[in-house]
Formats: C-alpha cells, sequence, structure tokens
C-alpha cells in the first residue's frame, strides 16, 4: 500500500531537519517505520501538528541508527534504555523506539511484515501497519495523554487491513485492554460494529465470564502504571497493591505499616 499525504503540520523550522533524517535514514538501509502522527495522517487522513518525528526500529537496530548519526555529527543518546533513544541537530530531534515501555511489547520483524509505504518530504519510507500503530497506542492513557482516539479512528478506517488474530496473540497477557479498546469504539461509532470481527468479541467475553467463576488473585496487584506510570503510584507506595512496572530508583516504595 502506497498513500502519498498531501500535508502535515510540522514546525517550519524543523521541517527541513525531518526531510534531511528520513532521506538519511533510508540511506543508511537500516530498517525502519514511520510511526505517530505521521502514520495516522497516512493511515485515516488525519492532520495533525506534529513535534517531532517516531521512528520505530528492532532493538538490535537502534543503536545503529544511532551510530549512523553520531558519525555525521548529530547528538544522539538513549534517553531509556528500556524503550527509546533521541537523535539532535540544533535543537530539533527524532526518536528512535523499540519497545512499548510500560507493557514491554518490542518491535519485532513481525513488525515489518505487511508492507505500507508513504511519501514524506519528497522520500519514500514505511510507515507502521494499522495494527502494530494499535499496539503502540493502547497503553498510552494517563491524565496528560491518552490516545483511545486514535485507535477508534484506525479501527474505522483500516479495519479491513488489521490482522486482528495478531492483534489478540500480542495482548494475550492484557486481553482486558484490548477489550475495553474495542467496547470503546463500539461505544464511539454504534452504527460501524461491522468493523471488528465477532469472534472476537465472542472470545474476550468468554473469557471476562471464565474469570468472573474463578476466585479473586490472592495477590492484589495494581496494573495501572501499565497505562501511567506517575498517576498510580499512589496505588504502590501507600496503598499496598504490587507493582507490575517495577521500582524505579527515583521512586520511595517504602511503606509504614
Amino acid at each position: 500500500m502506497t498513500i502519498d499525504p498531501a500535508t502535515f503540520d510540522p514546525p517550519p523550522q524543523a521541517k527541513q531537519f525531518y526531510a534531511d533524517s528520513l532521506a538519511e535514514l533510508v540511506a543508511s538501509e537500516i530498517p525502519f517505520m514511520l510511526s505517530g502522527t505521521y502514520a495516522l495522517g497516512c493511515l485515516t487522513g488525519i492532520v495533525r501538528p506534529t513535534k517531532d518525528l517516531d521512528v520505530f526500529c528492532k532493538a538490535g537496530d537502534a543503536p545503529r541508527i544511532l551510530a549512523h548519526f553520531k558519525q555525521l555529527g548529530h547528538e544522539v543518546e538513549f534517553e531509556d534504555e528500556r524503550w527509546i533513544g533521541k537523535v539532535w541537530k540544533d535543537g530539533h530531534f527524532f526518536d528512535v523506539i523499540y519497545n512499548i515501555s510500560s507493557a514491554s511489547l518490542p518491535v519485532t520483524e513481525e513488525w515489518f511484515r505487511d508492507s505500507a509505504h508513504a511519501d514524506v518530504y519528497g522520500t519514500r519510507v514505511r510507515i507502521t501497519p494499522p495494527t502494530e500503530f494499535i499496539l503502540s497506542k493502547l497503553f498510552i492513557q494517563d491524565r496528560y495523554r491518552y490516545d483511545g482516539a486514535d485507535v477508534a479512528h484506525m479501527i474505522l478506517k483500516q479495519y479491513e487491513a488489521i490482522d486482528w488474530q495478531r492483534l489478540l496473540d500480542a495482548m494475550e497477557l492484557h486481553w482486558e485492554l484490548l477489550l475495553i479498546a474495542l467496547l470503546n469504539f463500539r461505544f464511539i461509532y454504534p452504527t460501524e460494529r461491522h468493523c471488528i470481527p465477532l469472534w472476537l468479541f465472542e472470545e474476550l467475553l468468554g473469557r471476562l465470564q471464565t474469570r468472573a467463576e474463578l476466585p479473586v488473585p490472592k495477590i492484589r496487584v495494581c496494573r495501572g502504571r501499565l497505562l501511567s506510570p506517575r498517576d498510580y503510584l499512589v496505588d504502590i507506595t501507600e496503598w499496598g497493591f504490587a507493582d507490575v512496572v517495577g521500582k524505579g530508583l527515583e521512586e520511595s516504595h517504602d511503606r509504614n505499616k
């Protein structure tokens, strides 16, 4: 699939940096895909301002990208070893993302299986396919940023291209979150329920019924920090819930009992 987006709305002073960066990434022959606002625009037609580029790649290729741009004189950094690096030049940057930070869903070869391309700033680049785009957005839910609308719009516009079994497999451990997103879609678009396969709803609702008939787990766990590490910190530090994200050194998790 080749899509030529008509316009994007980057900061004017950053457009040349973005154009040069994409051209250099393609020239490097290191596999990558463009995600974020650009992928959303290409696949849904939604155009909105953006402040950076989200470049997705496999974890093994992230150091290669950073090293490549370092040799060109750019500043580079691993902002967080778990999921993201950055490339800087003259105050502008692009992100190099290789994992969904909170949920540990790494970018793998399977993300590159489907071929979707777009012409962005004069360079033909691979963009994140609809299935993987949804995966990259499902866990972004906090008081400062919520990407549920992006998920709903992607389903609406690309439901025929979504690999629903692949989506279910990737969300196997966090299937409730997928069910929430699908119910959210049905609420938003009550006349478009055909966009989601009935078998998927039956599978997820069947799991919900099965779990309801089983004992409650013994360990009190808060999974909220998969969605927002800061908004659910009180659950871990003060209310006695076990954490599924892990303790950061900057966080005090001691409780007075």
